[in-house]
């Protein structure tokens, strides 16, 4: 199934790997960001999501000059993916975080919504948890970390992404609209994966992300599938890998890392304690770059 698919922020950290994945797959993809990623086939649209009539007007325009020629005016957008954002706190200051992030956000969904498009996927994050920005020592309520657990962050990024979910839910509740929010969690990129040996030898560097790590890549499969996948209406996924990103077996982890917490339900050696049962039940997620094929 092709898709013509309209991409924010595809040239961030995550973006980058997940857009020649969609690419791969047979979509045409409109890259919408501040800079342009250079990779075959993609188009590239400079424009700013906290400008709401940008927004409407990168999603009724062409995608190249190629598009004129038929004659037939604009072709329509199948899917919009949202990854733009300021990605982390302490880059921006904390209200300009918040307000690009919210702002940016409900401008994509809102035009999106209004034009028709009725497939939407949105990045959310694992902070909105509450454990990785937090200010000292949190621990979850429960382990592991599954998508029906309370969000509840102290920090700016991660509560505007709570407020993004929110506006995603509103909106799908208003369109009927699929509109899937992924809980995106610390993305790693494939020249990333020599620095997991210093996870090892430091595992409580890995407390704060709850030891979840995404393969960039993954998470491209992980966007196809919720492309792929209609009639769910608004729902929120954790994107992670199947396992935790230190060699430590995961009850040993709890024990160490977390002891007092109560774990909910039986886990397999190494099954990761930020949980991807989900993407995997629902979305047929099934992984393919486990941190092992690449580290020693």
């Amino acid at each position: 199934m092709t898709m013509r698919i309209l991409f924010t922020g595809g040239s961030g950290k995550a973006g980058r790997h997940v857009i020649p994945y969609l690419v791969d797959q047979g979509h045409h993809v409109i890259n919408i960001d501040l800079k342009p990623l250079d990779y075959p086939g993609v188009d590239n649209i400079t424009a700013d999501i906290t400008d709401s009539g940008q927004m409407f007007n990168a999603m009724t325009s062409y995608a190249n000059l190629g598009e004129l020629e038929p004659g037939d005016g604009v072709q329509k957008l199948d899917a919009v993916v949202h990854f733009a954002a300021i990605p982390r706190i302490l880059i921006e200051p904390d209200n300009e975080t918040f307000r690009v992030n919210t702002i940016g956000t409900y401008n994509v969904i809102e035009a999106a919504v209004k034009l028709g498009i009725r497939k939407i996927v949105v990045a959310s994050s694992e902070t909105t948890y509450g454990v990785c920005f937090a200010d000292g020592t949190v621990n979850p309520p429960t382990l592991p970390v599954e998508e029906d657990m309370d969000v509840n962050p102290m920090d700016s990024y991660g509560l505007s992404k709570v407020v993004n979910e929110k506006t995603a839910r509103a909106f799908q509740r208003r369109s009927g609209y699929d509109i899937y929010a992924l809980r995106i969690g610390n993305v790693i990129e494939p020249h990333e994966y020599p620095m997991f040996r210093e996870f090892f030898a430091n595992p409580e560097m890995r407390r704060r992300n709850i030891f979840c790590y995404i393969d960039a890549r993954d998470l491209g499969q992980i966007v196809d599938l919720c492309l792929k996948t209609d009639g769910l209406g608004f729902e929120v996924f954790n994107a992670g890998n199947d396992t935790n990103s230190v060699n430590i077996p995961t009850a040993e982890i709890v024990e160490r890392f977390f002891p007092g917490v109560p774990v909910t339900r039986d886990m397999g050696e190494n099954e990761a304690l930020y949980s991807n049962r989900k993407i995997r039940e629902v979305l047929g997620f099934r992984e393919e770059h486990d941190w092992r094929k690449y580290v020693s």
